[in-house]
């Protein structure tokens, strides 16, 4: 299926969206590959991290069913290498965030051991689930 591209859908509200969760202006970006180049985890992606940047950048909302961004570790080494100071593991969590926002997937708390639950601090179990629900 192709993305018909527009200004509409390039500032549009998917955009938007992932901009003011981030905190990063996606434009900043300018594919230069370092991220990608630099990922330690890269060979288990299904797209590599430059591509889910460019994605978003073209309000492509399809890169919410990418695995990349379930898998990125949030090792900084990306932002570490980007020469334009880009937060990539922000933008991961911004795209996990919208991502269970339109019910990809739901926290079932009932799943859980409840020796763990009673262990473990709630932050820990929503981050965890957050990041590898999916």
């Amino acid at each position: 299926m192709r993305t018909q591209l527009s200004i509409d859908k390039v500032r549009g509200p998917f955009v938007t969206n992932v901009e003011e969760i981030s905190g990063q202006d996606l434009l900043d970006c300018n594919q230069c590959g370092k991220c990608s180049a630099g990922c330690p985890i890269v060979g288990v992606m299904d797209i590599l991290p430059s591509q889910v940047i460019r994605m978003a950048q073209l309000g492509m909302e399809e890169v919410l069913e990418s695995n990349t961004v379930w898998i990125c570790a949030s090792c900084l080494t990306c932002v570490t290498r980007c020469p334009k100071g880009v937060d990539l593991p922000r933008l991961m969590e911004a795209l996990r965030q919208i991502s269970l926002r339109e019910g990809v997937s739901k926290l079932d708390l009932d799943a859980l051991p409840p020796d763990l639950v009673k262990a473990v601090p709630q932050l820990a179990i929503v981050g965890g689930f957050r990041k590898y629900i999916k």
